[in-house]
């Protein structure tokens, strides 16, 4: 969180320069300089960073029902059909058929070039973080749910909701880039230099790149939220604060941590934690998506199908109350054997892809600190016993 603070406060800065007509006539120097000038402007991404915190923890202090429910489903209501809007107008652009054939028929050359075992890993890796699995994002909602309807349906219901967001951010993205002739980009270039460029090009262009900053500001706030209220419910929980001072302690330790990402962009620009070229984000992203998701994730895994964690009978109990879609108990092998298996290969290879290319001592040493905090889950699931009540 102490970096999404900061790109969630870039998405709103680009909606307030597209609402401003910024980019309109801008050319290609222009539209690229200005995402220079906003990282080297500290300053400027301090304000907007703490804008999304100060929003995000509003809503939270409003309380479940009257602030981030109520909240929550305009957002996401309101990000649905700009989502729509903007996909129906991307597909009708001249040129954009092509731009759609490029996103929907697989180029199987392509995979083979990759590697099936790496596209395959960059897909799983990408579900890790698109459902912010293993760090607790979902799972603070979830203990909010009363038991009328079962966790494997609403599973499923997550998990088709977001392919659909998902597969409609294409369909905006890719047909308009390929209308104006525009290579797609990937990352940060893509949302914040090759975008607006085409929004500059477009009839109409201050609208439209105002509703896209806006559907990437609501879905970058939704998360946010989210993660606010679970460390805002954690304080409460173990430290019996009332939500008004986990609110205020939250939101100055958030502000404050979110800070180093916001300044390794230009103040402490020389500090390159993971190699040159590597920022201050870099790390905060590494620590989140190559330990945080897997190994939290791993953790769940092993509390829910071992006898000394929750159990593998009180899972089943609890995922199946209720009406909806039931989890199948023949899974249980696979749920208590293979995912965990999946989730450490994944964690591993995440190690390898990302020190390789650094020399041999570097990724063994790595490769040690990989298999250091793998040991520490088996050791909190394996090496402790549990207590009897």
């Amino acid at each position: 969180m102490m970096f999404y603070t900061t790109v969630g406060g870039w998405m709103l800065y680009y909606c307030f320069k597209s609402l401003r007509g910024d980019f309109v006539g801008a050319d290609t120097e222009a539209v690229t300089g200005a995402f220079s000038n906003m990282m080297g402007d500290a300053p400027t991404m301090i304000l907007w960073m703490v804008i999304v915190c100060v929003i995000g923890f509003i809503v939270c202090f409003m309380g479940l029902q009257n602030g981030i429910e109520k909240i929550t489903k305009v957002m996401m209501s309101a990000l649905l059909i700009i989502m729509l809007v903007l996909a129906v107008h991307s597909v009708m652009m001249d040129g954009a058929g092509e731009g759609i054939k490029f996103y929907l028929i697989p180029d199987f050359q392509k995979i083979r070039d990759a590697g099936l075992g790496n596209v395959i890993f960059a897909a799983l890796s990408q579900s890790f973080f698109t459902l912010s699995i293993g760090i607790g994002a979902m799972l603070i909602f979830g203990s909010y749910l009363d038991k009328s309807r079962s966790l494997t349906g609403e599973a499923v219901s997550i998990t088709v909701l977001d392919t659909f967001v998902a597969l409609t951010a294409g369909f905006i993205i890719i047909p308009a880039c390929f209308s104006y002739g525009i290579q797609p980009d990937a990352g940060p270039s893509l949302i914040f230099i090759t975008l607006p460029n085409i929004f500059a090009k477009m009839s109409g262009g201050a609208l439209w790149g105002s509703l896209f900053f806006l559907f990437l500001s609501f879905a970058a706030i939704s998360t946010i939220i989210a993660v606010f209220e679970n460390l805002i419910a954690f304080n409460m929980e173990l430290f019996g604060w009332n939500r008004k001072k986990s609110v205020l302690v939250c939101a100055i330790l958030v502000i404050l941590l979110s800070l180093p990402c916001v300044l390794g962009f230009n103040v402490w620009s020389g500090i390159q934690p993971l190699g040159e070229g590597s920022t201050i984000m870099d790390l905060e992203d590494f620590i989140v998506s190559n330990n945080l998701l897997p190994l939290g994730s791993l953790g769940y895994l092993l509390f829910c199908t071992r006898k000394n964690g929750w159990g593998w009978d009180n899972f089943i109990a609890e995922a199946n109350a209720g009406t909806g879609m039931k989890f199948p108990k023949s899974l249980r092998g696979y749920v208590a054997y293979g995912i965990p298996a999946i989730v450490i290969v994944i964690y591993l290879k995440g190690y390898y892809d990302k020190f390789v290319g650094m020399g041999t001592g570097v990724l063994a040493g790595w490769m040690i600190v990989a298999l250091a905090l793998l040991g520490f889950v088996f050791y909190c699931a394996f090496g402790t016993r549990k207590r009897k009540r």
